[in-house]
């Protein structure tokens, strides 16, 4: 009896014993195994992870952008700025050239300490070119990646007189770093061509394409419909 009892104390601490060595740690193997798997996951969820990322940054590009817009109009409309210089050569708003990008960009203040006007590059004939501080460091520079260029213009059909209408694109300050004609819509003459950078990453690496493009009507006198309808061909 006693011989096995101590055959039993002796099994009993050799299980114990296995069961400790078992519960020690990971071998070589099993530790390249979870790494294996763990990368496996990360490269999967890369991509996801990065177009969220993208996403976001574009999504809120789009809204500086749509601010920077409003900010341009509510001003010409209170006339704490000029509103561009004259009527472009071209007969509608959609003809009207993009700047081109000299690779300079060159802003001084203006009466808005948030807005600049900007006067390299050369805006087209009958347009300006404004840029809006969003990174609040003073100045408009084309390495920033929160800066704004608002370029305004209005088609010389359009009798001042009787009130125009005013366009407006935003572009990346960025994008004047390129030496190169900036992009607009409808630029070969294609109606409805759309160039405009949408909230989704696919527009996130078009620094040419404006980020926001559209139209208002400015009138300094009571507006009139017949005003109204000469500006945009009549009305029925």
């Amino acid at each position: 009896m006693m011989i096995e009892k101590q055959a039993n104390k002796q099994r009993l601490k050799a299980g114990v014993s296995y069961l400790r060595n078992r519960e020690g740690g990971f071998t070589i193997i099993e530790s390249l195994v979870a790494i294996l798997v763990v990368s496996i996951l990360l490269v999967a969820i890369a991509p996801v992870l990065s177009l969220s990322v993208a996403t976001r940054v574009q999504s809120r590009r789009i809204e500086l952008a749509t601010q920077a817009a409003k900010s341009y109009i509510d001003a010409v409309k209170t006339k704490k700025i000029l509103a561009p210089s004259g009527p472009t050569t071209a007969t509608t708003l959609t003809a009207t050239s993009a700047p081109t990008a000299t690779g300079t960009l060159t802003c001084t203040n203006s009466t808005i300490p948030v807005e600049s006007n900007c006067s390299v590059p050369t805006p087209p004939t009958g347009t300006s070119l404004y840029c809006i501080d969003f990174d609040g460091d003073g100045t408009c520079l084309s390495a920033s990646v929160t800066d704004m260029i608002v370029q305004g213009f209005r088609p010389n059909n359009n009798n001042s007189a009787a009130g125009y209408a005013l366009g407006v694109r935003v572009y990346r300050a960025d994008a004047f770093a390129l030496s190169t004609t900036l992009s607009r819509n409808n630029a070969s003459g294609i109606n409805n061509e759309k160039v405009t950078q949408a909230t989704f990453t696919g527009g996130a690496g078009q620094r040419k394409a404006p980020l926001v493009e559209m139209t208002t009507d400015i009138n300094d006198t009571v507006p009139k419909y017949s005003d109204l309808c000469a500006r945009h061909g009549g009305c029925i």
